[in-house]
């Protein structure tokens, strides 16, 4: 895994002991709080084993759904989902962080519960669908950038079961026009799949990649620009190497105001974050 973290599981019943309510997810909290000498630290806020979800709510037709945890030394999170006839949705997600635990946060100027709601960028889905995300979603606000990633949730649940069908967020789905969320820095992933197994016959890379331009925009304006040849040297049954070809890869990511991340995908199954 990218983070250290424990993953989350709440199962949320109704009257009837059904399930109304279900997610399964990871997250994690990277924040930046001042000292009582005026600097700047950055803490790591992690789940632990200890996870509550008090105060969750099955939610109805008037009724917005509510998906809340605690854990730790007093610090929670909730989102709250509400549907129309045929769809539901992430609304608003609220985040309290708690600077009197000394562990995460040592000589915190600001003691006590600090709260931040950010909206849910989740689009609509399907009744009876299941929102799937594995691939890592950020939020950056007030000094917090919260990062989720292996997210399966249902809001909603029809007849206390869990649909069959997965309705897949754009960060999964390569083909997807690119989005420009708030980012982190420090996250490097790389992952290769091939569909099949390439034919005996196919030639070999050449040695030397072919070097391209890769940048982001915020609106007409370049916030992140790569000059860069890449080769990968996947060790599976036997050595593979790829070459990342600048005239079929797209370059999707965002900018943020301290750090940004750089996705490539070169369209065949190649997947490639810095």
């Amino acid at each position: 895994g990218i983070f250290q973290s424990y993953a989350v599981e709440v199962d949320v019943k109704d009257a009837s002991n059904a399930t109304c309510l279900y997610a399964k997810w990871m997250m994690k909290f990277l924040i930046k709080y001042e000292t009582n000498s005026s600097d700047y630290r950055n803490a790591t806020l992690n789940l632990l084993s200890n996870v509550s979800h008090n105060g969750s709510v099955c939610g109805n037709d008037t009724q917005a759904a509510l998906l809340a945890v605690q854990f730790g030394e007093g610090h929670s999170w909730s989102v709250n989902f509400t549907k129309t006839n045929e769809t539901y949705q992430g609304d608003f997600i609220t985040f309290t962080y708690n600077t009197n635990d000394t562990a995460v946060f040592p000589d915190a100027k600001r003691k006590g519960p600090i709260t931040i709601v950010v909206k849910d960028t989740m689009g609509p889905v399907e009744l009876n669908n299941v929102f799937v995300c594995h691939n890592t979603d950020f939020f950056e606000a007030e000094n917090v950038t919260q990062i989720f990633w292996n997210v399966t949730v249902q809001a909603f649940v029809q007849n206390g079961t869990i649909g069959k069908k997965e309705s897949r967020c754009r960060a999964d789905t390569p083909t997807s026009a690119p989005t420009v969320p708030p980012t982190i820095a420090n996250i490097t992933t790389a992952s290769t799949t091939t569909s099949s197994p390439a034919p005996t016959t196919a030639p070999k890379p050449v040695e030397n990649p072919v070097t391209g331009n890769y940048s982001l925009k915020i609106g007409n304006r370049t916030c992140l620009l790569a000059h860069v040849g890449l080769q990968l040297n996947v060790s599976q049954d036997k050595p593979l190497l790829i070459n990342i070809n600048p005239k079929t890869t797209s370059a999707d990511g965002a900018c943020g105001n301290t750090s940004a991340t750089l996705k490539l995908n070169d369209g065949n199954s190649t997947f490639i974050s810095f």
